[in-house]
């Protein structure tokens, strides 16, 4: 078993799933202003440190992308933040690409940036002590979207960062998110994403990527979510396990969904029904952001000294998250 393929492994073993702490500084300026508390490097700090102390970052979390700014900041403590998750039993990763930017032939649509220099960042990353990175490749659903042009520019940069991170010994979590933005159908959402994944592959594998030194970061399949035909999470479920038997080769240890716009109960509810309905040999569990924090985020906000309560609500999603990555959550476990 190669290195790479083990920490892959560990991160989502027994349930575990990944914490998406690497929102950049202005979306976690948002949503900290979204809750009245100023966001200064000290309380967007102070949040992500009360998450990484709680007890679920040893019995749900394998793993916490972190942002540029967060991985080179202190605890309270004078701990350096990845060494801090590390105590906790749970691995540092990072957020490595530079954002999406208008593509050029396409300005309806986005590629994402940060080749440049990457090879340079990643040493220092590595040397900071993350394990895995992350990079995400974004794509909308509309009458002529996504383009042929956006699918294969961007699976062409997963593939190269992918190549890059492998090369500087850490995991790549490759993230191709299919948007639920639009009037489409679920449908259309498992065409595209069928489509986006398979060309990542291409990809990947054009770049000799170790694919069993990666994880996989997709969306569900979803309709829009202003289209007029949703469908239930049975059909969720059903629909997003064929659309990846069809598309992710066996070698590929784990899977990890974002939440993409989701509640945090609809996450957690769709993870399970997919577990629950898996006939596959691949792990699939979680990587979220929104859908772990948002009401630890709220309670956090009304007194942001109140360590031990928001730890309570982070842990208890936390929690139902890893049991939904086992099939084993049901509603009646929620608070």
């Amino acid at each position: 078993m190669s290195e790479l393929n083990n920490i892959a492994l560990k991160i989502l073993e027994k349930g575990k799933g990944i914490l998406a702490a690497d929102e950049s500084t202005a979306t976690m300026t948002k949503r900290l202003e979204g809750v009245n508390v100023t966001s200064t490097p000290e309380n967007r700090l102070l949040f992500r440190e009360t998450l990484f102390n709680s007890s679920s970052m040893t019995e749900c979390i394998g793993g916490v992308i972190l942002y540029d700014e967060t991985i080179k900041q202190k605890s309270s403590k004078k701990n350096m933040i990845p060494e801090l998750i590390s105590k906790m039993g749970s691995y540092p990763g990072i957020k490595v690409d530079t954002g999406a930017k208008v593509l050029s032939g396409s300005p309806y649509e986005k590629i994402t940036e940060g080749l440049d220099g990457l090879r340079e960042r990643l040493k220092e990353y590595n040397h900071l002590g993350a394990k895995f990175t992350k990079w995400r490749g974004v794509f909308s659903i509309s009458k002529n979207f996504p383009s042929k042009l956006s699918i294969h520019a961007n699976a062409h940069a997963l593939a190269r960062y992918s190549a890059l991170v492998q090369e500087c010994n850490m995991v790549p979590i490759v993230e191709p998110e299919v948007l639920m933005d639009g009037e489409h159908s679920a449908k259309e959402c498992y065409q595209k994403t069928s489509e986006v994944i398979k060309k990542c592959f291409e990809e990947l594998i054009l770049h000799k990527v170790d694919l069993k030194g990666i994880i996989l970061k997709p969306n569900m399949i979803l309709a829009g979510n202003k289209s007029k035909d949703k469908i239930s999470n049975e059909e969720v479920a059903k629909l997003t396990l064929e659309c990846l038997e069809n598309s992710v080769p066996s070698e590929v240890p784990g899977i990890a969904f974002l939440s993409g716009g989701q509640s945090e109960i609809e996450a957690t509810e769709n993870l399970n029904l997919i577990n629950k309905y898996n006939k596959t040999n691949f792990i699939l569990s979680y990587s979220y952001g929104r859908a772990l924090q948002q009401s630890a985020l709220k309670f956090w906000s009304k007194n942001i000294q109140n360590v031990k309560g928001t730890q309570e609500i982070f842990n208890h999603r936390a929690k139902m998250n890893t049991l939904a990555a086992q099939g084993k959550w049901s509603n009646n476990l929620e608070i």
